[in-house]
């Protein structure tokens, strides 16, 4: 991972900053490394270990309770454990939770470091901004490459009917008949919603995460992070990125399978959240809060802690 001068706060992993001696008042020069290949390889990596683990069970739960929005947590794990055994946590997870882990890393980091460099370089805006708009840009990318369909077939997964001792379909017959009968557009239902969740998301855990970072800093804003600051300023971006849970909520709704028939037939972001509050009123939007909270920390100490972590010892052994 490359380091930063001491002369201001770390912004981005793939941004460095140089000074003049500290005698003159030369401003300080932004500079940006060719992107590395690796970074891309260790985004992916980490995306896909995160999923395999514990992100899919959290997401799982998220995704039932935003659907099923009468269900609490215990009840919600109570069906999923019913519907499958321990494997219904992972539903979706091979191929389409491992398609858009090991793709959406890449993507996040790519477009999250050019956006940070190039706000710095040619705007001046501060670090805790560029990370903020360097999230948006990098879940912008995220949601129309690859996370639309593969958070569509996810959400399937989750909500559609399945028979727990019988044959059900497999989940690329459902895939097939889906193309079939709507094309790529059925595929990508609901990637609106993906796209402002994705936006929020990572600009939030990325401004939240740096800004909690130079508080920790404290006035010497080159003092250098220990282990567990790191940590814990993942974790407060990651917990508090939740804020967006109605987005969420209106997204689940939008790739839902269950069938009901007072839910409008085309859905946009606007007519589901009305459905959603006329069913639900405004608790109906932070159902799965609790678990997404789990999913979000889990998540951003893994891109945001573990990223840079796995860069820099990459970096080191490349010297």
């Amino acid at each position: 991972m490359t380091q930063l001068s001491s002369v201001v706060p770390a912004a981005h992993p793939n941004t460095t900053i140089s000074t003049a001696a500290m005698s003159t008042s030369t401003a300080p020069t932004i500079k940006k490394k060719p992107i590395s290949w690796v970074n891309l390889a260790i985004g992916a990596a980490i995306q896909t270990f995160e999923v395999s683990t514990l992100g899919q069970p959290f997401e799982v739960v998220k995704t039932h309770m935003a659907a099923n929005r009468a269900d609490g947590l215990v009840t919600s794990m109570k069906k999923l454990y019913a519907r499958g055994g321990v494997p219904a946590f992972w539903q979706g997870l091979i191929p389409w939770a491992w398609i858009e882990a090991s793709t959406k890393g890449g993507v996040l980091l790519f477009a999250s470091s050019e956006i940070e460099y190039q706000s710095q370089s040619r705007f001046g805006v501060s670090p805790a901004l560029s990370g903020l708009l360097g999230g948006v840009g990098g879940g912008l990318a995220q949601a129309y490459t690859t996370m639309g369909f593969c958070t569509f077939m996810k959400t399937v997964e989750v909500t559609r009917h399945k028979n727990p001792t019988g044959q059900n379909l497999s989940t690329w017959a459902v895939a097939a008949d889906v193309w079939r009968k709507e094309g790529i557009r059925g595929l990508n239902k609901g990637v609106s919603a993906v796209a402002v969740r994705q936006m929020t998301n990572w600009g939030s855990r990325f401004g939240i995460s740096r800004l909690t970072e130079r508080i920790l800093k404290g006035e010497d804003k080159s003092r250098k992070l220990s282990t567990s600051e790191r940590i814990l300023a993942s974790v407060v971006g990651g917990a508090l990125a939740c804020w967006n849970q109605p987005i969420e909520v209106i997204r689940v709704e939008m790739q839902s399978a269950l069938k009901n028939p007072d839910r409008p037939a085309k859905l946009n972001i606007w007519t589901t959240a009305k459905y959603i509050y006329k069913n639900n009123g405004l608790l109906g939007f932070y159902r799965g809060v609790v678990p997404r909270m789990g999913l979000g920390v889990y998540l951003t100490v893994c891109m945001v802690f573990g990223g840079d972590q796995v860069k820099a010892y990459f970096a080191e052994n490349q010297k």
